[in-house]
């Protein structure tokens, strides 16, 4: 259940299998469109990253590509060659489609009348833009009962092996409905609804459709494994690297590898930005989830390249 992943397996599986499938499910079949948005705030790596340097990013649906490219030279990796075409597509003028993450978060919407969860209310909310007064719409209007009851049912282990393949399960944190509501409640007690268009992905669907800039072109875009095209680079070229949450699911042995290539390939001050789904140590200074409007995430972690293990 990544939002974004591209370039790691579980043990038993060579790095980057899962999501070279290009399917959430066990089945066999063609690869798709997993992805048609990003769920990841690039406002986190614009802030980390040194404007003018070369980084490295999961291309996924191509949307902190775009937006790093404004200020960087960007080179973009994926393992699935239909995600990575997808992305290409965007760069060029493709405002883009609906993957299979849309579609089944696009389910859980439609029950959200059940909960109370009508369209006038969550357009009322999203219009709000100071945190205390969205903290307590919330809490009166949305966090209700039957929404945590349905919401907690809905992300139980047993209704995600429905849709999920075991690999994408593993590293979930226990109690997932209960865990993301609580990342909700931190976003919507941080940040502006107005503001937020991750809020309004979220929450109605609505993933824009402005235009690629310019420079979304100029993305150099590589089918491969994040660790295995980093070890094939140049030592110390690259000044950043927006891994998403490559490491979720992955072996050890893996997640040592990429660590190594990531060491070698940066160069002196650069930064990693690495995301996770699992719940974060309290009062870790790296983690920078809460800075994160997608609200998705347990953990954002961002430290130089020299200390990543």
């Amino acid at each position: 259940m990544s939002a974004d992943g591209a370039g790691a397996a579980p043990a038993g599986a060579r790095p980057g299998e899962v999501w070279e499938r290009g399917r959430f499910d066990a089945g066999a079949g063609a690869q798709s469109v997993l992805f048609g948005r990003m769920y990841e705030d690039p406002d986190i790596e614009l802030a980390a990253f040194r404007p003018g340097g070369r980084v490295l990013c999961i291309a996924s649906a191509g949307c902190t590509a775009m937006r790093l490219s404004l200020r960087h030279e960007v080179v973009a990796v994926d393992i699935n060659a239909a995600q990575l075409a997808y992305a290409r597509r965007r760069f060029f003028g493709d405002r883009g489609e609906r993957g299979t993450a849309e579609r089944v978060m696009g389910f859980g919407r439609s029950l959200g009348p059940l909960a109370g969860w009508w369209p006038h209310r969550l357009h009322a909310f999203l219009e709000l833009e100071e945190p205390a007064r969205q903290v307590a719409y919330w809490n009166r209007h949305l966090n209700t009962l039957r929404f945590r009851l349905a919401f907690d049912a809905l992300l139980s282990m047993a209704a995600l092996r429905a849709v999920y393949a075991a690999p994408f399960l593993e590293f979930l944190p226990p109690r997932l409905g209960s865990v993301l509501r609580a990342r909700m409640g931190r976003c919507f007690g941080l940040h502006a609804n107005r503001d937020n268009p991750y809020a309004r992905a979220l929450l109605l669907g609505e993933l824009g459709d402005a235009p690629a800039p310019p420079t979304a072109r100029q993305v150099r875009l590589v089918h491969a494994d994040a660790a295995g095209f980093l070890e094939s680079e140049a030592a110390g070229s690259f000044d950043g690297f927006s891994l998403s949450n490559i490491l979720d699911g992955a072996p050890q042995a893996y997640a040592q590898r990429l660590h190594a290539a990531v060491r070698r390939a940066g160069a002196p001050g650069a930064t990693v930005v690495l995301r996770s789904f699992r719940q974060g140590p309290p009062g870790d200074p790296a983690n920078h989830a809460a800075a994160d409007r997608s609200m998705l995430w347990g953990v954002v972690d961002v430290r130089p390249a020299a200390n990543f293990h």
